[in-house]
């Protein structure tokens, strides 16, 4: 049997509220070493994403990182998967969509977040263990 995402994702996300500053994301970014970060409502609800990239946008602008917020730079096409997809499947969304971080969601709520760089942890650990 394929092994599922769940055994993959990181379980414990990140997310900042659709009105938080660009400002604010930036520092959580920066703090957390990440690359992105969903974008939550007041529901707790993903409405987007921000990334490393979408703020580099976001600088070419000269826009006020003070004023301007998450939902306004975010990527509102969210690629999700739920818990029960395998690590395989997860692995052929991310090449069919090109992105580098896949949303694990469960009845609407973000249950964890699966970057490029775990499938290559996982990769690795496989092959060790094949040695």
């Amino acid at each position: 049997m394929d092994k599922l995402i769940s055994t993959l994702m990181k379980k414990c996300v990140i997310t900042v509220d659709v009105d938080a500053s660009i400002e604010s994301v930036e520092k959580i970014l920066h703090f957390h070493h990440l690359s992105c970060v969903p974008v939550v409502d007041s529901t707790g609800r993903c409405f987007g994403v921000v990334s490393s990239t979408d703020i580099v946008h976001f600088h070419a602008t000269n826009k006020d990182a003070k004023v301007e917020r998450a939902w306004e730079i975010c990527t509102h096409k969210i690629i999700e998967v739920d818990t029960k997809t395998t690590i395989r499947e997860a692995a052929e969304i991310m090449v069919q969509h090109n992105i580098h971080h896949l949303l694990v969601v469960e009845d609407d709520a973000i249950k964890g977040i699966v970057s490029s760089i775990d499938f290559i942890g996982e990769l690795l650990l496989n092959n060790l263990a094949l040695e």
